[in-house]
């Protein structure tokens, strides 16, 4: 009994453990410390993606970082992320995802693929592929990397990825057929193999979110161009505080 119950409710309370969102009023204002615009795009009747484009100077903009962010609250959480892109050059967009900010709509795990390919779309209108940055964040990176599998880009860039989401839920359910239960999958190492543009993975030892071991078994799926920075140390919400990550983003965003 205690076996099944504990099945149905993850089954039915998943995507509240996945998903730890924070809705805000449409009428409500961001206050960031960096310039920025805000745009909105109608999905269907019930779905509405809302989007920050933190913004540079005309004469000093390189491209853009299509920046897919993590699990928690809503893009003012992720925000202070942007200034590792802007003070290279890269102006970033940050979609929050259907139920996030100011974003509607019911979640799922197709709607991310199309919300992602919708951004892109709209930063083809404005750039070229090799100006245009993939960049995934610990849920965002699987996101990212199914974007990067069917769109060319400069690069792609996941921060604390996974290897797939499925691999992640049985280290806590191992007990449970888990590929019949999720509805999320997320198959990263599935999207890598189909990636062209180089690839590099930023993941600490020391994170208890998504465990070193998980994200190190992408190693698998490398290219000649693509690496794996380790941070030594580094936990699941401090890499960019780090000096390697930083010299390490440095040098790629200024290539």
């Amino acid at each position: 009994m205690v076996y099944s119950l504990t099945g149905i409710t993850f089954y039915y309370l998943q995507e509240k453990l996945l998903f730890q969102s924070k809705q805000l009023n449409s009428n409500s204002r961001y206050h960031f410390t960096q310039p920025f615009t805000e745009t909105d795009f109608e999905w269907d009747a019930q779905t509405k993606f809302n989007m920050v484009k933190f913004t540079v100077p005309d004469s000093l903009r390189k491209g853009v970082v299509l920046y897919f962010h993590g699990n928690k609250e809503n893009v003012t959480h992720y925000a202070d992320a942007a200034i590792n892109f802007t003070r290279n050059g890269y102006e970033v967009w940050m979609p929050d995802y259907p139920g996030y900010g100011k974003s509607t709509g019911k979640l799922s795990e197709q709607l991310l693929y199309d919300e992602a390919l919708q951004v892109y779309k709209m930063a083809r209108t404005k750039y070229k592929p090799s100006e245009i940055i993939v960049y995934g964040r610990s849920i965002g990176s699987g996101i990212a990397a199914q974007l990067a599998s069917i769109r060319d880009c400069k690069r792609l860039i996941l921060e604390t990825p996974y290897y797939s989401v499925s691999s992640l839920t049985r280290l806590v359910f191992f007990l449970y057929p888990v590929d019949l239960l999720l509805h999320y999958k997320f198959p990263t190492h599935e999207y890598l193999a189909k990636v062209t543009a180089p690839v590099s993975f930023f993941h600490g030892t020391s994170d208890i979110v998504i465990p070193y071991f998980n994200a190190k078994r992408l190693k698998q799926n490398l290219k000649p161009a693509d690496e794996f920075i380790t941070i030594d140390g580094g936990s699941h919400n401090n890499l960019t505080s780090f000096p390697l990550m930083q010299r390490k983003l440095d040098s790629l965003l200024r290539n």
